[in-house]
C-alpha cells in the first residue's frame, strides 16, 4: 500500500519595504521559509536529511541553478532537484508532482521553496512596475515565458495587466447589468479580499478598502486598463517567500508535531488550454481546463463540492475568481470563503509564487482546526495552465502516485483554437474589449476582439479618439459591429465602430 502524504511543514516571510536591515534576495528569503517550515516539522535538522528540493522558478532574480544553490545554502543534498517553468500554477503543479514521487516510494521528503524581493531600495532606486521578467534571461529554455503571440503584442496586448480585462468586459456583458452595478458587485467582493489580507500574518498590505475606494479612479487608484482600476491589479512589486515539506506519514512520524492536527495531500489536477492564447480563444467567460483541473482534483480527493470547508481561488484579477466560481459551480450566496490569504492584489502577487503562500496558509488553518480541509487552485498566463490540490485532516484511501504523470501525459483539455485572420478588411462583431491608459490617466488606446463574418478571430485597435474611449466605456458593446481596415504602416488592424 503507498503511503499517505503530508504537508509536515511549512513557513512564510515578507520583507517590508520600510526595512531597517540588510534585505535579503530570493535565495534569502526562500532559506528563511524553508527553516520556518523545518521547525513546523519540529527539527531544522530535516533540511539536511532532505531526499528532494524543488523551487518555483524566481522572475525578479535570475538564478542559473536555484535548486542546487538552495542546496547548498541549507547543507543539503538531495537525491532530487527540479526548478519550474513559469506561471502562477507552479507551486502546485511541483505539490502535485512531489507528492506523486512520495506516494510512489521513490522519496521521503521534499521541500517546495519559492520567492521574490522586487522592492527597489536606495538613493537610486528604479521603478519596476512593468519589470515582472526582468530576471530572465532571453535564452530561457522552453516557450512558458510566452503568453501572447506577436500579432497581439503588435496591437498592444502583451501583459496580464492588458489581457485580463478583456476577460472582466466579457463577463460584464454576459452579466446584463450596468457599468456600475457590475463594478460595484466586484468591488464588493474584492473589499472582502483586502478584509481577508488585513488579517493575515504575511500580508502585503493590510489596508481595508471599500468597494467605492476599489472601483473609483484617482490619485492613488489610477485606471490601468478598463474596467480595472490600479486596485483591481495583481501587486506584484513585494518581498515575499515561502516553502512547504511534503513528507510521507512515516517519515513524519519520526519527527515531534505535538498539538496539532495532521494535514494531508488529498489529491491534485492539472490541465491547459487547447486555445493558448487570448487571441485564440472562442470564449472569454470560461475556462474549460480549470474545471477540468478542480474536476480531477474533487475525484482524486474523494470530497465532493459540498463537502470543502474553504477555498483559495487564484486571484490575480477579479475576473480570475468569477470564472473559477463559474466553472467549479460556486454560486454567488455561498458562504464559504473564497481567498484564505485576501488574494495577489492584497495579500501579494510574488510572480509565480503566490499560490505556495496559498498553500501554507490553508495547512496552518488545517493544523490548528479552523478548518478540516479546502481546495487551492492556480492559473499560468491567460487562463491557460492550471492546477488544483486539495488538503485535509484525515488521509485519502486512494492512490495518488499516478495522478501527475496522467497529467503531464494528456493535459489538454476544451476546443481547438480559434481561426484567425491577421489582416482584417470588411466588418466584425466585437467580442470583447479594453481601453488601456497611460500613465497620466488618460485613455491611450483601446484594443478588441472579434470575428469576422467567416468566424474567425481578430485582434484591432481604434484611433487614438476620446469619443471612441467614451462610446466603449459608457455601456457594453459586447455584440455590437466595428468597420475594420488594415493599416500598412502600423501592421495593425483598425476599428471604427459603426
Amino acid at each position: 500500500m503507498e503511503p499517505n502524504v503530508v504537508v509536515a511543514g511549512w513557513g512564510q516571510v515578507v520583507q517590508p519595504k520600510n526595512l531597517k536591515k540588510e534585505p535579503q534576495d530570493p535565495m534569502g528569503l526562500m532559506h528563511q521559509a524553508s527553516l520556518e517550515a523545518a521547525r513546523k516539522v519540529g527539527s531544522e535538522k530535516i533540511l539536511n536529511r532532505l531526499d528532494g528540493i524543488m523551487v518555483v522558478r524566481t522572475l525578479s532574480r535570475n538564478y542559473p541553478a536555484p535548486d542546487k544553490q538552495l542546496a547548498a545554502d541549507l547543507g543539503a543534498t538531495p537525491k532530487f532537484t527540479h526548478v519550474s517553468g513559469i506561471g502562477g500554477n507552479s507551486p502546485q503543479t511541483l505539490i502535485n508532482m512531489a507528492a506523486g514521487m512520495i506516494a510512489d516510494n521513490k522519496l521521503d521528503s521534499i521541500l517546495i521553496a519559492g520567492a521574490e524581493t522586487y522592492i527597489q531600495r536606495g538613493p537610486h532606486a528604479e521603478k519596476v512596475e512593468s519589470a515582472l521578467f526582468r530576471g530572465i534571461p532571453e535564452n530561457y529554455p522552453g516557450d512558458d515565458r510566452i503568453g501572447s503571440t506577436p500579432l497581439e503584442n503588435q496591437h498592444g496586448m502583451e501583459h496580464p495587466m492588458q489581457g485580463f480585462p478583456l476577460f472582466e468586459t466579457a463577463l460584464w456583458a454576459d452579466s446584463g447589468l450596468d457599468l456600475n452595478s457590475y463594478l460595484m458587485k466586484i468591488g464588493t467582493m474584492w473589499s472582502s479580499f483586502s478584509k481577508t489580507a488585513a488579517e493575515h500574518p504575511f500580508a502585503w498590505t493590510r489596508d481595508i478598502k471599500t468597494p467605492k475606494d476599489i472601483i473609483t479612479p484617482g490619485p492613488f487608484n489610477r485606471p490601468i486598463a478598463f474596467p480595472y482600476t490600479k486596485l483591481m491589479n495583481s501587486f506584484v512589486t513585494v518581498d515575499q517567500g515561502a516553502a512547504i515539506i511534503l513528507m510521507s506519514e512515516t517519515a513524519a512520524k519520526k519527527y515531534e508535531m505535538k498539538n496539532r492536527q495532521k494535514v494531508y495531500f488529498l489529491g491534485g489536477g492539472y490541465a491547459e488550454d487547447r486555445q493558448r492564447f487570448m487571441i485564440e480563444k472562442s470564449d472569454f467567460t470560461s475556462s474549460p481546463p480549470l474545471q477540468a483541473a478542480v474536476k480531477k482534483a474533487l475525484i482524486r480527493s474523494s470530497l465532493p463540492l459540498e463537502k470543502l470547508d474553504c477555498f483559495d481561488l487564484y486571484s490575480c484579477f477579479p475576473c480570475a475568481v468569477s470564472i473559477a466560481k463559474k466553472m467549479i459551480g460556486i454560486r454567488d450566496d455561498d458562504p464559504r470563503s473564497l481567498t484564505l490569504t485576501g488574494g495577489l492584489g492584497f495579500f501579494g502577487g510574488p510572480g509565480n509564487n503566490y499560490n505556495l503562500h496559498a498553500v501554507a496558509t490553508l495547512a496552518e488553518k488545517i493544523s490548528n482546526g479552523a478548518q478540516s480541509n479546502g481546495l487551492v487552485t492556480a492559473l499560468g498566463w491567460f487562463m491557460h495552465k492550471h492546477a488544483a490540490g486539495v488538503y485535509g485532516s484525515e488521509p485519502n484511501p486512494r492512490e495518488i502516485k499516478e495522478d501527475h504523470i496522467e497529467d503531464q501525459k494528456n493535459p489538454l483539455t476544451g476546443n481547438p483554437p480559434m481561426n484567425i485572420k491577421e489582416e482584417m478588411i470588411g466588418t466584425g462583431i466585437i467580442e470583447t474589449y479594453t481601453v488601456i491608459f497611460s500613465i497620466e490617466q488618460t485613455p491611450s488606446y483601446a484594443l478588441i476582439y472579434g470575428k469576422n463574418e467567416d468566424n474567425h478571430r481578430f485582434v484591432a485597435r481604434t484611433r487614438h479618439d476620446p469619443d471612441i474611449f467614451k462610446y466603449l466605456m459608457q455601456k457594453s458593446r459586447v455584440g455590437e459591429r466595428v468597420k475594420l481596415r488594415f493599416d500598412q504602416a502600423a501592421h495593425i488592424n483598425l476599428a471604427e465602430p459603426e
